[in-house]
């Protein structure tokens, strides 16, 4: 039990992080999340939804052979800001056989403070604390928070780097939504990293202007291949506020505070 609790929270963060550079991660639909999006870095009040996020992953290795996977996630978020994603994985057996799918369950819920990891299996939600944004900070004895000292304080001065360009690609009607759109190309210069010629990286990312959650990103990196995630399905009605509370009859079993990781919530099962 306690290794897939560990195997959760291991998940949660990567499905709701993403570097800007690299390999794609999950989005972060669920709220104003992964990608930055979607998670529990702040919360998106008063636009509901739910919505299938599918991601696409396309690798093309040497000599034609063609490595594809697909992964779909149902999220759903209420009113309240409240996130549940449900995310149905494949554990890898032995030989690369393949065990039985397994449902990776999660409630991100900023309203009671806490994120809940349901496990259907089992009957059991193992809840940890979450900490608000800012947190962290040590307060003064008056309780406000304590100042940087001059040299503590964090340079905000932006320096341009020559080798990313960023285009605005405007306004565009994308799975019913209306979505803005901008393209980042990141390249390394020859001999950077022991490279011949240049690495070129192309990431462009539509995002909902009603719903503060990308609803199409594709991200293409000779490297990595090709990842293209997309929300669809999109219903914008308010989602059954039991999704997102501690099923009747399970037992809840209460965590230790830790701060969120990564970008977004998942669940464990």
């Amino acid at each position: 039990m306690r290794k897939l609790v560990l195997l959760a929270l291991v998940i949660t963060v990567g499905l709701f992080a993403q570097g800007p550079g690299g390999r794609a991660g999950r989005m972060g639909f669920g709220g104003p999340g992964p990608m930055g999006f979607g998670g529990p870095q702040f919360t998106v009040a008063g636009a509901p939804y739910s919505a299938v996020e599918v991601t696409t992953t396309q690798q093309v290795l040497t000599g034609g052979n063609v490595i594809q996977n697909q992964r779909q996630t149902t999220v759903y978020r209420d009113s309240q800001g409240r996130v549940r994603t449900e995310t149905t994985v494949q554990h890898p057996g032995t030989s690369g056989s393949q065990t039985a799918a397994h449902t990776m369950i999660t409630v991100h819920d900023p309203v009671a403070g806490v994120m809940r990891h349901i496990d259907t299996q089992n009957r059991v939600v193992n809840e940890f604390p979450i900490h608000a944004a800012g947190a962290g900070s040590r307060p003064n004895a008056n309780g406000s928070p304590r100042a940087a000292a001059p040299g503590q304080r964090a340079n905000t001065r932006h320096v341009a780097d020559p080798n990313v360009t960023t285009e605005n690609l405007g306004l565009q009607t994308i799975n019913g939504v209306a979505a803005t759109g901008h393209r980042i190309t990141r390249t390394i210069p020859a001999g950077a990293m022991g490279n011949a010629q240049p690495i070129q990286s192309v990431r462009e990312v539509w995002t909902s202007n009603d719903l503060k959650v990308p609803v199409l990103v594709k991200t293409s990196d000779p490297r990595f291949g090709t990842t293209v995630t997309q929300l669809t399905n999109i219903n914008r009605a308010e989602p059954d506020a039991a999704l997102f509370q501690a099923p009747a009859g399970y037992t809840v079993r209460q965590g230790t505070a830790a701060r969120p990781m990564g970008r977004g919530p998942r669940g464990n099962q």
